[in-house]
């Protein structure tokens, strides 16, 4: 299609939705008001806060990443400040549940002066796997902070194939 003829088809179609049609309205306008509506509606859902009782604050900053290594599948969890003796692990052969607990507390004494602080933090997920595992061989490792999963699969997946193709 030429850009003339392109131009004019732009033209019509902007011609018909400003036209007022037989009920007295612009097209535009009801485009217009359902754009309105709609981003009102995201702005309203997105910008709430999570809203978690005061005693049990999750945990910040929480990524989880689960990988497909063909013979086993590895999931990793942030879980910072947790300690090994805080986390409890459960995996099924299509799903893994992991909760934790952060506890700290601090105090600080002077002369006419107490100062005492604590907080909890906990964090629950399950996650479904994307296939069936051997949920009695998975081994689990704490380092620096992250939780590494690994769990073999049920039935492997083979690695593909590579085969190098001449560029021509």
């Amino acid at each position: 299609m030429n850009m003339a003829k392109s131009k004019r088809k732009a033209k019509t179609q902007k011609q018909e939705l400003t036209t007022p049609s037989l009920w007295g309205f612009n097209w535009l306008d009801v485009d217009r008001a359902f754009d309105n509506f709609r981003r009102d509606f995201e702005r309203a859902f997105t910008t709430f806060p999570t809203i978690t009782p005061p005693s049990f604050p999750s945990l910040p900053n929480t990524h989880t990443d689960i990988i497909d290594d063909g013979d086993k599948l590895v999931v990793k969890v942030d879980l910072p400040g947790v300690k090994k003796k805080d986390i409890e692990l459960n995996v099924t052969d299509n799903s893994i549940e992991v909760s934790a607990e952060h506890k700290e507390e601090e105090e600080e004494k002077r002369k006419n002066f107490l100062r005492k602080e604590r907080s909890e933090l906990s964090y629950y997920r399950t996650l479904p796997l994307p296939e069936k595992v051997v949920a009695g061989k998975a081994k689990a490792k704490l380092t620096d902070g992250i939780l590494n999963i690994t769990i073999p699969k049920a039935v492997p997946t083979p690695k593909p194939k590579k085969k190098s193709v001449s560029i021509q």
